[in-house]
């Protein structure tokens, strides 16, 4: 008989299946609805933008909160819960007539998405060797391209299907896949190894037994721990530098192309959609490079080919230029978010993993509401989009000098 299965290995699926439900389906599919819900609802654009504010307004609260839920909690009460949430304000975003409304169920969705994000990513970190960790916690994050991509290929389907209700169908059915994986994850997450009788995958029964023994023995206010260690502050930092410069990048990608360079939006798109098909993979990609050379200086190299996309995009102004960065930048995409939820891990251990990479979503959520204004300005002041790039460029360069210099942590949990 074959060897059976780790459990381990389905719980790194629930984890993706999470992140192609919190991320694809509940974010960054209103992208693509927005110019239909426009049309159907009749907003502004300074409207359009408020709900999408609303939405990570709630995504940044609950990815703190969430991640300290979690480890009191549990996994799995917490991302079935929110999951569950996150698909019914989809279905009722769908009934929206006036602004107030849209703006209520796209926070409440931003709440299920931030609580359930944040335990997910971390799910490597409990069900994982450190050795292992990085590789587990790739494939979690591989959710984001994947839901991304699927997004792009269902929303327009429902939208020409379906006319001018067509974005409404496309929350209500995007809510109901939501409120089905909900209760997948319920039936098949579990907390940790120790509740299937199990050790972390890849790890030996002598290193592991006291962490899994341990389990019971953690206090529920061992959580103050996580910003008590300076460790813990120091990956924020790092954090905060890949938040403030990849927004950029994203928020302005397209109007580069369409508005500065020429091109058509459905050129745009298609490049875009190359990006987010390429991104599925990186984040095993990523996180693999980081358990083998450690996180700093896989921090440190994706930071490199991060700032080398953007600083691409800049200057090289012509196809080949743009097909390269995009090239660059969907094969590094969401490594800085695989390696630091590896290494939240690394820092406080599998029981305060959530709490941990919910804390250092504090930083990336301050650089993320930086970016977008920032760039913004840039390109008024210099009337392109070429100087907020290379800032974003610099920015990243940063990143990487900061994560040179990020200490591995001794594990004492």
């Amino acid at each position: 008989m074959g060897k059976k299965i780790h459990y381990g290995w389905i719980i790194i699926f629930m984890g993706l299946v999470t992140t192609v439900a919190a991320h694809g389906f509940g974010r960054m599919a209103y992208t693509i609805l927005l110019p239909a819900m426009q049309d159907g609802l009749h907003f502004d654009y300074t409207q359009l933008g408020l709900l999408g504010t609303a939405n990570f307004i709630g995504y940044l609260s609950m990815a703190i909160i969430g991640g300290v839920l979690a480890a009191r909690f549990g996994t799995r009460t917490i991302i079935s819960s929110a999951l569950l949430l996150m698909g019914i304000t989809m279905i009722l975003t769908g009934l929206a007539e006036s602004f107030g409304f849209a703006f209520a169920m796209r926070l409440l969705t931003g709440l299920g998405n931030g609580s359930a994000f944040v335990p997910a990513m971390a799910l490597g970190s409990a069900w994982f060797a450190v050795q292992k960790r990085g590789f587990a916690t790739g494939i979690v994050s591989g959710g984001i391209g994947l839901g991304t991509f699927l997004s792009g290929i269902i929303v327009p389907f429902l939208l020409t299907s379906y006319g001018a209700d067509g974005w409404r169908y496309s929350w209500y059915i995007l809510g109901t896949i939501v409120m089905v994986i909900a209760v997948i994850v319920l039936l098949f997450l579990r907390n940790q190894p120790g509740d299937k009788g199990l050790l972390p995958v890849g790890q030996q029964e002598k290193e592991e037994t006291q962490t899994v023994s341990s389990k019971n023995k953690v206090s529920s206010l061992d959580w103050k721990k996580v910003y008590r260690m300076k460790g813990m502050w120091y990956l924020g930092i790092v954090y905060f530098f890949y938040g403030l410069s990849y927004i950029i990048y994203m928020v302005f990608f397209a109007a580069y192309l369409v508005k500065e360079m020429g091109h058509t939006e459905a050129w745009a798109g298609g490049l875009w959609a190359t990006v987010g098909g390429l991104s599925i993979f990186c984040g095993v990609l990523w996180g693999s490079i980081s358990d083998r050379i450690g996180r700093g200086k896989g921090a440190a190299l994706a930071y490199l080919v991060l700032g080398t996309s953007y600083i691409v995009y800049a200057l090289l102004k012509f196809d080949a230029g743009f097909y390269l960065s995009a090239f660059l930048f969907g094969l590094t995409a969401w490594s800085i978010p695989t390696i630091m939820a590896a290494a939240a891990g690394d820092f406080v251990g599998p029981r305060l993993a959530p709490a941990g990479l919910g804390f250092i979503t504090l930083f990336f959520g301050i650089g993320q509401s930086i970016g977008p204004a920032l760039g913004g300005y840039l390109a008024d002041v210099s009337h392109s989009f070429t100087l907020p790039f290379l800032i974003a460029g610099g920015i990243s360069f940063v990143g990487m000098i900061f994560s040179f210099y990020l200490k591995k942590p001794i594990e004492n949990f």
